[in-house]
């Protein structure tokens, strides 16, 4: 199926041989292409995706992506047509998988792109913020600025506490160290705007809107608050391409194969997860529609091993 489910809803499909797969294990995206379009957003569009797959003849629809895709999977699966999930998405937000594919790949981009920014930070002795994606969850921003070095760690789990980041600033300055690294996601929410910060209040198709701009106003805060010089950078869809890394081109092979052994036990109405070392299936009703938040143990471990900063639970 080409472009998503806008292929579904168009009829648009071919058939893929050896040859058009054999290389695509290194490739970042998707050949197929892909869209936002959400079959589930009318009743007239849901029942022509539903048409269509029966015009198209296919026994079973494998559907990869995240809360969005599957969820829509879900509303095909109740009205009857065989589904089997793959979780797909750089938020690592889905239940029940300990990881989905991209999630590590966007984690390499995010620490490589942190420790540019160090360069920089540290020879102009000035505060540097990274914006990092993550609408819910923080779990790009968390792991990420681990893997990076970011000194301050700001993710939606958490309150942002302003006066706290800007003591943490100064005393690190009063330390010797005349620079501060900070990863925040762009679905914090800042306490002097009191909501999500985005681009455009206009929403997609599945009811969200584009968020970004956070990062441009904590530096304002910061500034105000201790005249240090400060400069943001958002780090944007570079975080979702490029080369996959070696554990997303195995935990794809691995999901596929897992995919395709429940499509051959017409085991429909699953997702396949990682669950420590293994794949296995669960419902895809346990999989969508729960955002899975970073937990408390992971902030506990960064304070503990790093002293990095995570704004204190309220």
């Amino acid at each position: 199926i080409e472009d998503g489910y806008k292929g579904l809803l168009y009829g648009k499909a071919r058939k893929l041989t050896p040859k058009d797969v054999e290389d695509i294990y290194w490739l970042g995206g998707t050949i197929l292409g892909t869209s936002r379009k959400n079959p589930a957003k009318s009743e007239e569009e849901l029942k022509t995706v539903i048409e269509n797959i029966k015009k198209l003849g296919l026994d079973v629809l494998i559907t990869i992506g995240g809360d969005d895709t599957l969820g829509a999977a879900k509303k095909l699966y109740e009205r009857g047509i065989p589904i089997v999930g793959v979780p797909k998405t750089i938020d690592n937000d889905l239940s029940l998988t300990d990881y989905s594919v991209g999630f590590w790949t966007a984690i390499e981009t995010i620490a490589d792109a942190l420790h540019k920014l160090h360069t920089t930070a540290r020879s102009h002795k000035r505060v540097m913020i990274a914006e990092i994606m993550g609408r819910y969850a923080g779990w790009l921003t968390l792991i990420g600025g681990l893997a990076g070095g970011a000194h301050i760690i700001l993710i939606p789990e958490r309150p942002v506490d302003i006066d706290e980041v800007c003591r943490i600033i100064k005393e690190r300055r009063e330390r010797g160290e005349p620079y501060t690294l900070i990863a925040v996601a762009e679905g914090v929410t800042i306490p002097t705007v009191g909501e999500l910060v985005a681009v455009s209040k206009e929403k997609d198709e599945f009811g969200h809107v584009r968020l970004g701009g956070v990062s441009k106003i904590l530096e304002e805060e910061i500034k105000k608050r201790t005249g240090e010089e400060v400069r943001s950078a958002v780090l944007g869809h570079i975080q979702r391409g490029g080369t996959p890394s070696a554990y997303d081109k195995v935990l794809g092979l691995r999901l596929g194969f897992k995919a395709v052994d429940l499509v051959k036990e017409k085991k429909y109405g699953y997702v396949v997860v990682v669950n420590g070392m293994n794949i296995l299936p669960a419902k895809i009703e346990e999989v969508v529609g729960t955002v899975r938040k970073v937990p408390d143990e992971l902030h506990e471990l960064t304070n503990v091993f790093t002293g990095l900063y995570t704004a204190p639970k309220q």
